[in-house]
């Protein structure tokens, strides 16, 4: 056995499994160390990925050649797409997995990653030397020598779990938590501090009604995950089931908030505002009498439910009273009690874009010790920092990505330019660009960047080559071929539009919002005689033809806006102002320009309490 490497990640959590096969891929000689191989790929919270704004980070790492879809795609027992009333800018995919298939099939992934090697062990000690990390050392006191590694910790690093007075070291439930390099690493200089999530009771069901809750069925359609799939559903699906929360509910969790550790003093760290715990929105929202909850599945076998909305450190007794006020709970028996975790995360502002810290070269942060929650968030972190640690050893400039290219690049410029103050989770509103980064595209975007690294293979890019060819064959024909009134007339009056006068451009109907291109084709022969052309991916290329002809003037607007503020992108900026020797500058702007360090005026300009009028004296500093 070897033990030396180019690149080591360090924790096979959601952002380790990325960076590590990234790595791996691109040719890096790579090991990949973890607590427990039996937990790879562990979905800690929810057994979903996917959601608002997160569907678009996993088809953006799909697109770039990472295995959150695929792995996704493999163990779903249940598809949507949320957010169809919406535009489609909006449209986000979810899916429910098996808990047990998705750690079995990123293991698959692992194991048959050339350059790839997996060690179990604990990380006690980083190394370093000249300003570089240069390995480590394990509880084993085995040392690893690398030129590069990348940190994945998730809520490991001094991690402490409360079920109301119980306190319990580890990273998750009847793990150990990792102690030492957050010591380590403060020593070196780094800011660190202390954030807060939690995850709810667990519940056996066939203890719960089923006749009380509102049933939700996942959908059967073309959407999935990774552009590489074109197949219907692998496994069985499942359904989702809802329910709400009540007054009596509601007031046994206020008679308890005194042995909450969220309201007594036990947890002084900072939590998630967008996905609170019941007793947080009991208090926020008092006004509220009851609160959604949805009952998810864990998988195809067993009886393991998981109740999304009722995340909670009361103590158990507390949680289960006030459960069995819900009628469909009244029997309930639970697995585990929710419980709330705190952990050690450092500060992002002290990264680059290539997600490697700036003071140390050669070691990079991912996931959630970066302040972030989420799967897709921490794997969005992972794939990047995976391909910037090769590129680091071999040599090439850094791979980073913009705002107006990726959610990634929205992910990741808000973490080193804002930092966080609670958990950060990804918005479709945190994207001013949101109309170009639609779900449906990241392959448009992302692809051939990745093709050009050497990580989407020669199928994938070839796959989007054929896809491209289809559109644009379909986008000619729309607006070539001319629709004749008394051929169409009675369809269009069927589908409850306006009946021609005149000859048109089939475009000129399709940008009707009663109509499609598939219920147009069920009145014009010729449409659907083009449509059969289409042998694979027809759904696909079809949806994604459509989206670009009804929202042509939108997507074209918001091009040139993107544009126009890309050209502040390019103005570089870094290590060419004193920023104390600039007396128009105020001293809050001259204390966070000297924090952040921004590369360019632009990402100057997205830091909190920086003024235009402070651009404005960076850009005659600057000569311009």
């Amino acid at each position: 056995m070897k033990f030396d490497y180019d690149v080591i990640v360090i924790g096979g959590g959601h952002a380790g499994c990325e960076a590590a096969v990234a790595s791996a891929n691109l040719g890096s000689r790579t090991l990949l160390i973890t607590m427990d191989m039996n937990k790879i790929g562990q979905m800690s919270c929810n057994p979903a990925v996917g959601g608002i704004a997160k569907g678009q980070l996993v088809r953006e790492i799909d697109a770039l050649g990472g295995f959150m879809g695929l792995v996704t795609d493999k163990t779903a027992i249940q598809f949507r797409m949320l957010n169809r009333s919406k535009g489609p800018a909006m449209w986000s995919p979810r899916a429910q997995s098996d808990r047990v298939k998705f750690i079995e099939a990123w293991k698959e992934v692992l194991d048959n990653t050339p350059n790839l090697f997996i060690w179990q062990d604990t990380v006690k000690e980083l190394l370093f030397k000249d300003g570089a990390v240069c390995g480590l050392l394990t509880a084993m006191d085995v040392t690893f020598r690398s030129k590069a590694i990348v940190l994945t910790v998730g809520t490991f690093l001094n991690g402490l779990l409360h079920i109301g007075k119980t306190q319990l070291a580890g990273g998750r439930i009847s793990e150990p938590a990792s102690y030492g390099l957050t010591d380590q690493l403060r020593e070196k200089g780094f800011r660190t501090d202390r954030m807060k999530t939690g995850t709810p009771v667990r519940i056996d069901a066939r203890s719960v009604d089923f006749s009380l809750m509102e049933e939700q069925v996942g959908e059967d359609d073309f959407h999935k995950f990774s552009y590489l799939n074109n197949g219907g559903r692998i496994l069985k699906q499942m359904s989702c089931w809802a329910t709400y929360t009540n007054e009596s509910c509601h007031q046994i969790l206020s008679d308890s908030l005194k042995d909450s550790p969220l309201y007594n003093g036990q947890i002084k760290s900072i939590g998630p505002r967008y996905c609170p715990s019941i007793e947080t929105k009991i208090v926020t929202f008092s006004d509220k009498s009851q609160h959604q909850l949805f009952l998810e599945p864990e998988g195809l076998m067993g009886n393991e439910y998981y109740l999304n909305g009722f995340s909670s450190s009361l103590p158990l007794q507390a949680q289960i009273d006030a459960l069995v006020q819900i009628p469909a709970f009244r029997n309930i028996h639970v697995y585990r009690p929710g419980y709330a975790i705190e952990y050690d995360f450092f500060d992002p502002t002290q990264l680059l874009h290539s997600l490697e810290t700036k003071s140390i070269s050669n070691l990079f942060f991912a996931g959630q010790i970066n302040g972030t929650t989420g799967y897709e968030e921490a794997g969005a972190q992972g794939i990047v920092a995976g391909i910037n640690a090769h590129i680091n050893v071999h040599g090439g400039s850094a791979f980073t990505l913009a705002r107006n290219e990726a959610y990634i690049g929205v992910l990741i410029d808000d973490l080193v330019t804002k930092g966080v103050d609670e958990p950060y989770r990804m918005f479709t509103s945190r994207a001013e660009y949101r109309i170009l980064l639609r779900q449906d595209n990241a392959d448009f975007r992302l692809t051939p960047r990745s093709y050009d690294l050497g990580l989407a293979s020669k199928g994938r890019f070839s796959l989007l080559e054929s896809k491209q060819k289809g559109i644009q064959e379909l986008l000619d024909y729309s607006k070539a071929y001319k629709i004749r009134p008394d051929l169409v007339n009675e369809g269009l009056l069927h589908h409850k539009t306006s009946a021609l006068q005149k000859n048109v451009r089939l475009l000129d109907l399709i940008l009707r919002p009663q109509l499609s291109i598939f219920s147009i084709a069920e009145f014009v022969p010729d449409l659907k005689a083009k449509l059969d052309e289409i042998r694979d991916r027809k759904e696909e290329i079809v949806e994604a033809a459509e989206i670009l002809m009804k929202y042509e003037g939108y997507i074209v607007r918001e091009q040139l806006i993107a544009d126009k503020l890309s050209r502040l992108e390019n103005v570089s900026i870094k290590g060419k102002i004193n920023y104390d020797d600039l007396q128009s500058l105020s001293t809050e702007a001259k204390e966070k320009l000297n924090k952040i360090q921004p590369e360019t005026i632009a990402q100057a300009g997205r830091i909190p309490g920086i003024t235009p009028h402070d651009l404005n004296v960076l850009l005659v500093m600057l000569g311009r």
